[in-house]
C-alpha cells in the first residue's frame, strides 16, 4: 500500500498537506480500498468551521457510509467540485485528484508521521 512521506495522517485514515497555513484534506488509500467504491461524498460547505476530531462530512460507498472527521480546525476555504461531480475519484487518485477540502487551520489534531499511519493500518 502506497503512502506518500510528505503528508501527515489521522488514526480515522484522513490525510493532510500544509502550505502556507492552509492544509489540504482527503483520505487515505487504505481507507478508500476498504469503503469499495465510492459513490457520494458530503463536504462541509466554504466558510464552515471544522474542528479536530469532529465530524465534518460522509462518504458513501457501495458497501456503507463512514464519516469524515477533521484533521485540524479552521475555516473551510473550498471544496473539491470534481470530487463531488465524480465521487470515484476518491478511490482512482486518493492522494491528487481525489482530495476533498481545504482548510485555513488554527489548531491540529492528533496527527501521524507516514511510518505511525503505515503501523496503525498493519496492526
Amino acid at each position: 500500500m502506497s503512502v506518500p512521506a510528505d503528508r501527515q495522517y489521522t488514526a480515522e485514515h484522513e490525510w493532510i498537506t500544509v502550505e502556507d497555513g492552509v492544509a489540504t484534506v482527503g483520505i487515505t488509500a487504505y481507507a478508500a480500498d476498504a469503503l469499495g467504491d465510492v459513490v457520494y461524498v458530503d463536504l462541509p460547505s466554504v466558510g464552515d468551521s471544522v474542528t479536530a476530531g469532529q465530524t465534518c462530512g460522509e462518504i458513501e460507498s457501495t458497501k456503507s457510509v463512514s464519516e469524515l472527521y477533521a484533521p485540524v480546525s479552521g475555516e473551510v476555504l473550498s471544496v473539491n467540485a470534481e470530487v463531488v461531480e465524480s465521487p470515484e475519484l476518491v478511490n482512482s487518485d486518493p492522494y491528487e485528484g481525489g482530495w476533498l477540502f481545504t482548510v485555513r487551520f488554527e489548531t491540529e489534531g492528533d496527527l501521524l508521521d507516514s511510518d505511525a499511519y503505515l503501523a496503525i493500518t498493519k496492526a
